[in-house]
């Protein structure tokens, strides 16, 4: 891998170069490196460049002084540090973090190139509205107060929920808390983001079995598995440095990798066993395997018996998928499949990896179930080398989604209940009655007005409902008429013929983005859309939660470029504007009326996110840490020594208490082998303590050194009372708890951190110590089933694994069984599946627009097996229409390759700026148009949204291929 394979200069691509329209000069190698500001230490840069580099020193990269300053990537959830070089205010260099426990100075190509991201000549400059269907530059003030005028318009008229704020998994944790905090002020729980429709499958899965709906351990902690167990997830494209982790376990514990994908990944060239499955069939191949571990005696029996509690009802479900049914449905033999189970029965601990592939379906939260109760018979849960390691994908989706950036719930997962939002009153030092007083009211079925404070929002993936569904279908007043699309990539979304429709149609449309996005192309309005310039990350401060819980703190590499402005200063103008910013920033410190300090807003999230433990984080704490990263150890993430003695990498959640109380950060949740006050856990008493008579708590395990030896409920004052400990509390503590509601005060209310202090003094866990359920009695189904995807080719399952009846759900109709009634699988016969690629990143605006990875991957494709491609007359290389089974349809390249099986097709998420074969290019503002445009895959991908969710189905629908 290591040798050198060329003389040097790059070669040229065999299609015609879209460098060749920045330079026509031949780029070799050193120059590249130099150019794309890249300085790369890890052997996955290497491989992303194709040849062998050193270490740079910031003498190579300028002359004279320079400075460096550590940021964190602003691409996936892995939290790369980038090391900036920055010379009189510019950006001139950069280097990986070669001190950084998580990237331990390796890159990827996307990392190895965010200079650009900063400093791209593509970047929306100024605010530009438009204008009898030209773009016009207008200023700040004159954007601020059109748009604001006109959404305070849309609001008298028609109610705050009228306007849709979409937020996004790219604000740093500060600005997603204000962002929630700013929607709730407007009066609208029609606020969500990109969780929405990557990973809210299993937050809700997750968080329903056992306490928490995050990554259990780390990618780290990888490094002590002794076997890893992949499914639908393809890390070494998405994630392309958790391969070190990854990799490293295989290598050194001889850990067997095995990867379940519809598709020979990259990822699945490193597997020691790879199963293909047929798309949408997640829980049948879950319970295939179970079905062998349970045949053989194979579970761990004493886990399951002290700390699970449902498996039996698991285990009647399992004895219905024999191998031969499994393999009916799924495609994967019955024989591979016992090889699965006995590997993994034979290599514990074992981890279980999953990211998209398993949860963008109807059936997502089953998935995640499913996956979850895999380790559970396995006995793998919090065991070091065990969890479920949950790669997110942005780098701060999973703050943003702690922060409360979703229509259902506010920061910390309160809810929406009276309760929930009485909390966040307090924290705010808000009057309650003005905060309700925002929301709209609805009359219900039974005639009483409610109010629509405490009723889930629109999520994401169904704003287009929101504009285009009859208004008396919709459980709000009117119809959304104003869309704040504010850090989001349509083109990640599906029905997008239809989203061009809705987009037509609103009274406005707002994008505020570093880059344009295809919002500015997709639709043919002449006016009412306003483009507003966001900085990038690395034009600011603040903290960001990697996917395995850890804080880090990104420092501001350079000053706001151009007229960009930071969110924070946006969401301010537009406080300002509305006429209560007085309000929103009452506690946090403003270096003008427009500048809220970063750090101040840190402090008020700390004093009210006490559910999942974002209370000890303080912006000092996470400062010390960053200056720190070579005390930190790779393994266990744990300071030896230093200023952070003691403290596992980035506090991750829970940090119990407040920063004073110096709790170190919980690395492996549910782990019972440490003291709490040490970072281990129990399962969290989240259900009840009974249920239908069987106990619920754990049986007679406990954390270690925890004075109740045995299962407990969640702390309150009452029980502090009860058990006699209310003694240790301070007067300060007491007053606290008295004050909001005396004995019924719990550990997620107590604003003084009391309660959850002398819970671990006494080491045990403030929110209890339950089992985790394998059965979620509120869920459409409680047991994990197979249901067949709504566009299924598959027609002689249907009447065995039918979906669900058309339902109600988030305000809006969702339909299930009348889509699924219609069989279109004669004229749409292929089944089509998306993913990424390890050139480009979410929507790819930002990442298309940056030479260095443009020059990777110029082409939008589909991948099509060898097989269908020759009976359909395909030939590769070749333009083709693919189109879905709702007639959206994309001209793509094809690609006939074995990676997919017969009867399936890929096509990656990440292209933008043609529709349906026509080149938008030239309906982008002059200058800011990507280098790479291509068909959006998502405007073939069709209808159909999770039972629990709303999670859109990106993964599996039906499509017809054809030679253009």
């Amino acid at each position: 891998m290591l040798r050198k394979k060329t003389n040097g200069v790059a070669r040229r691509p065999q299609r015609s170069s879209i460098l060749n329209k920045v330079a026509e000069t031949s780029v070799d190698r050193r120059s590249f490196l130099r150019g794309s500001g890249l300085a790369i230490g890890g052997l996955a840069a290497i491989s992303a460049t194709g040849g062998t580099v050193t270490q740079a020193t910031a003498a190579t990269a300028a002359q004279g002084a320079v400075d460096t300053i550590k940021s964190i990537c602003t691409h996936c959830s892995v939290g790369c540090t980038v090391v900036a070089e920055v010379q009189s205010g510019v950006w001139v260099g950069q280097e990986p973090g070669w001190d950084s426990p998580f990237n331990l100075g390796a890159h990827c190509a996307k990392g190895a190139s965010v200079r650009e991201h900063a400093h791209g000549e593509r970047r929306l400059k100024y605010p530009m509205k438009k204008e009898g269907g030209e773009w016009k530059r207008i200023s700040w003030d004159q954007a601020i107060d059109e748009i604001g005028g006109g959404m305070m318009d849309i609001r008298e008229e028609s109610g705050p929920d009228s306007v849709y704020w979409l937020g996004s998994a790219k604000h740093n944790n500060e600005q997603a808390y204000l962002f929630r905090k700013f929607a709730a002020y407007w009066g609208t729980n029609n606020v969500d983001h990109q969780a929405r429709i990557c990973h809210s499958t299993t937050v809700a899965g997750v968080a329903n079995t056992w306490g928490y709906g995050a990554m259990t351990n780390s990618y780290n902690d990888i490094h002590n598995s002794k076997s890893i167990f992949i499914i639908g997830g393809n890390p070494a494209e998405a994630h392309p440095v958790s391969l070190l982790h990854l990799l490293k376990a295989k290598e050194q514990n001889n850990a067997p990798v095995i990867v379940c994908d519809p598709r020979f990944t990259r990822t699945a060239a490193h597997a020691d066993e790879y199963v293909r499955f047929r798309p949408g069939t997640d829980v049948a191949l879950v319970w295939g395997i179970l079905w062998h571990i349970f045949e053989n005696g194979w579970e761990d029996k004493e886990f399951i018996r002290t700390r699970v509690w449902g498996m039996e009802q698991i285990r009647d479900e399992v004895k219905h998928w024999t191998p031969e049914e499994v393999e009916r449905v799924t495609g994967a033999p019955g024989e591979q499949l016992q090889r699965v189970a006995r590997t993994l029965a034979n290599n514990r601990p074992g981890t279980v990896i999953w990211c998209m592939g398993g949860t963008q379906h109807t059936t997502g939260n089953n998935n995640t179930r499913a996956y979850c109760i895999l380790q559970l018979a396995l006995g793998n849960m919090g065991a070091s080398g065990g969890g479920t390691n949950i790669f997110r994908g942005h780098d701060n989706v999973q703050g943003a989604t702690d922060l409360g950036v979703l229509s259902h719930t506010l920061p910390g997962y309160y809810g929406l209940s009276k309760g929930a939002w009485a909390h966040w009153a307090r924290v705010w030092e808000e009057d309650p009655e003005w905060l309700a007083n925002q929301f709209d009211m609805l009359k219900g079925a039974d005639g009483k007005d409610k109010s629509l404070q405490n009723l889930k929002g629109i999520p994401v993936s169904r704003w287009i409902d929101g504009i285009l569904e009859d208004k008396d279908n919709i459980d709000q007043p009117n119809n959304v008429r104003a869309m704040v699309l504010w850090g989001h990539a349509p083109n990640s979304q599906t029905r997008m013929t239809e989203m061009k429709t809705a987009m037509e149609k609103l009274d406005m449309l707002v994008v505020i983005d570093p880059y344009p996005t295809v919002s500015a192309v997709l639709q043919d309005r002449t006016d009412g859309v306003y483009l507003l310039p966001a900085c990038t990350q690395f034009e600011t401060r603040g903290s960001v939660t990697a996917s395995n819980r850890s804080f880090q703190w990104r420092d501001r590499v350079v000053e706001p470029l151009f007229e960009s402005l930071p969110d924070e200063v946006i969401m301010a103008k537009f406080a300002n504007k509305f006429g209560w910013a007085d309000r929103l920033f009452r506690n946090i410190e403003m270096e003008d009326p427009e500048t809220p300090v970063v750090e101040s807003i840190t402090r008020e999230f700390n004093k009210g996110l006490w559910t999942i433990g974002y209370t000890g984080q303080s912006p000092e704490r996470l400062k010390l840490h960053m200056a720190n990263q070579h005390t930190f150890d790779r393994t266990t993430l744990r300071a030896v020594g230093g200023p952070a003695d003691g403290d596992f990498y980035g506090l991750p959640w829970p940090c119990w208490g407040t920063p004073e109380m110096n709790h170190p950060g919980t690395p492996n949740l549910y782990d019972m082998s440490r003291p709490v006050s040490e970072g281990g856990l129990t399962f969290r008493a989240r259900f009840g303590v009974e249920r239908d008579g069987d106990n619920l708590l754990a049986e007679g395990v406990y954390s270690k050194n925890s004075e109740i030896q045995d299962g407990y409920p969640e702390f309150t004052m009452q029980m502090l009372m009860d058990l006699g400990w209310d003694g240790d509390l301070t007067d300060a503590e007491r007053a606290s708890i008295e004050a909001v509601a005396g004995p019924k005060t719990n550990w997620k209310t107590d604003l003084s951190g009391g309660i959850q202090r002398v819970a671990i003094k006494h080491e045990c866990a403030p929110f209890g110590n339950a089992k985790a359920r394998a059965v979620v009695w509120t869920f459409p189904d409680p047991v994990p089933i197979h249901r067949e995807p709504l566009y299924t080719n598959r027609r002689d399952l249907v009447a065995d694994y039918p979906t669900y009846e058309d339902r109600q759900s988030y305000r809006l109709p969702t339909l299930y069984a009348s889509i699924q009634k219609n069989d279109v699988s004669k004229d749409y016969p292929i089944i089509l599946t998306s993913g990424r690629l390890v050139e480009y990143e979410g929507g790819g605006e930002e990442t298309r627009s940056n030479p260095w990875l443009a020059e990777l991957q110029q082409d939008m494709f589909v991948e099509i097996n060898t097989r269908d491609a020759n009976n359909l007359g395909v030939r590769d290389g070749e333009q083709c229409w693919v189109e879905g089974a709702e007639g959206g349809k994309v001209k793509v390249m094809a690609m006939v390759t074995e990676r997919v099986g017969a009867g399936v097709a890929f096509m990656p998420f990440h292209f933008g700026g043609h529709f349906q074969g026509k080149d938008l290019r030239d309906k982008y503002p002059e200058g800011s148009d990507p280098y790479v445009l291509g068909e959006s895959a998502n405007v073939a991908f069709t209808y159909g949204y999770d039972s629990v969710t709303q999670m859109q189905e990106s993964k599996c629908t039906l499509c017809k291929i054809t030679a253009a």
